[in-house]
């Protein structure tokens, strides 16, 4: 038994791709360890490629293998986790939901939901491959006006809830207002009178408007916003402590408290994770491994 090999596989690990304003997107491998329970406020929709993935979500316990699509909505808890001894290999895009609902038409609606956490409908596994086969390749912007479309489609088709309530356009507006104050502003604390003030609208009807749109609240939407400026921090090789001062957190244990919630894992070891790949170890390398 070749001991040495399999200790080396007992790692996991994260490649980031290229992105675009409104869309990341990642490989993951995961053995050792596992996410916690975190949420995010972006759609994460991705392709299981090998091994069997697991996560809580929504009451239940999802299961998905090689070529479900999974699909985890916006400020929805969940965790990860491998569900054989093998562990498993996916890919995964971030999307906005912003870019959702600009692709949904000027008549905004509530965001679609698909429920289940994992499907094998070929719509949506057809819209989102595009966006996953090659990583390191820039996205296009033709290539993306084409995904965002095609994944906004299939997530109206595959929502079986009651017909959404259209969203009136002045709330839509508001929100978007909202947004731009917040992104402005996330070095700081943000009073509630203030954003009043930008929006017009009450403290509570724009929490109601804002989730419709952007499936998360404000407050969980800026801490989102510093987070994104931290993880491009310890990426060119900021420090920790450094890195939280100077995306707005009182203190590295700030950030790392709302770091687990949105990521489900800590900023030493999503660093150490997304750092395997410079050193040969991507996650596709130790996905054949452990074949």
């Amino acid at each position: 038994m070749d001991t040495g090999r399999l200790e080396r596989s007992c790692e996991d690990a994260i490649a980031l791709g290229t992105g675009a304003p409104g869309i990341e997107r990642a490989a993951v491998y995961l053995r050792c360890r596992a996410f916690v329970p975190h949420r995010h406020d972006t759609y994460a929709i991705g392709v299981t490629l090998s091994g069997v993935q697991l996560f809580d979500y929504r009451g239940g316990t999802v299961q998905s293998r090689r070529g479900k699509a999974i699909i985890v909505h916006p400020d929805e808890v969940h965790d990860g986790r491998a569900g054989t001894d093998s562990g498993f290999y996916y890919r995964i895009a971030y999307i906005e939901p912003r870019l959702v609902q600009a692709a949904l038409g000027r008549r905004p609606r509530a965001l679609p939901f698909v429920n289940g956490g994992v499907t094998d409908d070929t719509r949506l596994i057809d819209a989102i491959l595009p966006a996953l086969q090659d990583l390191d390749a820039p996205l296009e912007d033709l290539q993306i006006d084409h995904i965002v479309a095609e994944v906004a489609s299939a997530l109206v088709a595959l929502d079986r809830s009651s017909p959404q309530a259209r969203l009136e356009t002045t709330s839509v507006r508001a929100v978007a207002r909202a947004r731009d104050f917040l992104d402005a502003n996330i070095e700081r604390m943000v009073r509630s009178e203030e954003i009043e003030a930008a929006t017009g609208l009450d403290r509570f009807a724009l929490a109601r408007h804002f989730r419709a749109c952007l499936g998360t609240s404000p407050y969980r939407y800026q801490t989102l916003r510093r987070l994104d400026r931290a993880r491009h921090l310890m990426l060119a090789g900021t420090s920790l402590a450094e890195a939280a001062v100077a995306s707005g957190f009182a203190d590295q244990s700030h950030m790392t408290r709302q770091f687990k919630k949105a990521y489900g894992l800590s900023p030493g070891r999503w660093q150490r994770a997304t750092s395997l790949r410079k050193v040969g170890h991507s996650p596709e390398a130790l996905a054949m491994e452990t074949r």
